[in-house]
């Protein structure tokens, strides 16, 4: 029996998505909608392939992956998300995850994506291995979707902290900086976001996707 994590805060979504890959006969899916939930289960059971929300309500899904591949490194993850997910890609990469699934996907393919996690293949629309292709612009010339990629796992979560109000102090020594270091790297994610302040930069970061209305929330 294939044993599959579901997370997500959409009751109807879970469900559904229940149905679907329990239907297949060798798959179990088991549920779950808050990260403590996810962290207790992981600690407790065995999953073959874990399905993450982007958005769930307490957690980003790519930071809650983060935190499962620390307890369990060999977790096979995907995430499962409605929402437009292309600028995640580099952190996804960086993090360990296996993928992305659109929750408007259909039935065969949601189960031959799932199918083919477990075989350690990386699951990609069509759509992004397009934009991948892409000759790489440098300089004026980059796109919002490739200056999106060129964020590094690092200047992302500087951007979390600044989008939290966090001052350049308690950024370095949340992200294990020293000032100096910190404010080169504030130099160089200015650039690629083609802003001019910190402000500005979280701004662009959310209009991007980099951020979502979450990351906003003082911690």
């Amino acid at each position: 029996m294939i044993h599959i994590l579901l997370v997500d805060d959409h009751p109807s979504v879970m469900e559904g998505t229940k149905m679907i890959l329990e239907q297949e006969g060798d798959m179990k899916v088991h549920l779950a909608n808050s990260a403590e939930e996810v962290l207790e289960m992981v600690g407790s059971q065995s999953f073959d392939v874990m399905l993450f929300d982007l958005h769930i309500a307490d957690v980003n899904g790519i930071d809650l992956a983060k935190q499962v591949l620390s307890l369990n490194p060999g977790a096979i993850i995907l995430i499962y998300t409605g929402f437009e997910f292309n600028n995640h890609f580099n952190m996804m990469i960086e993090t360990g995850i296996f993928g992305f699934i659109s929750k408007t996907t259909n039935r065969e393919q949601l189960v031959t994506s799932v199918r083919c996690a477990l075989r350690g293949e990386v699951i990609l629309p069509l759509s992004l291995v397009r934009q991948l292709r892409r000759t790489t612009v440098t300089g004026s010339g980059m796109d919002d979707d490739q200056a999106a990629f060129s964020v590094s796992n690092k200047e992302y979560e500087i951007l979390k902290e600044i989008a939290r109000g966090k001052s350049n102090k308690e950024i370095a020594e949340l992200v294990l900086m020293s000032q100096r270091s910190l404010e080169y790297s504030l130099t160089s994610l200015f650039q690629k976001l083609k802003v001019k302040s910190r402000i500005e930069a979280a701004i662009r970061a959310k209009q991007m996707g980099i951020l979502n209305d979450s990351d906003f929330i003082p911690s």
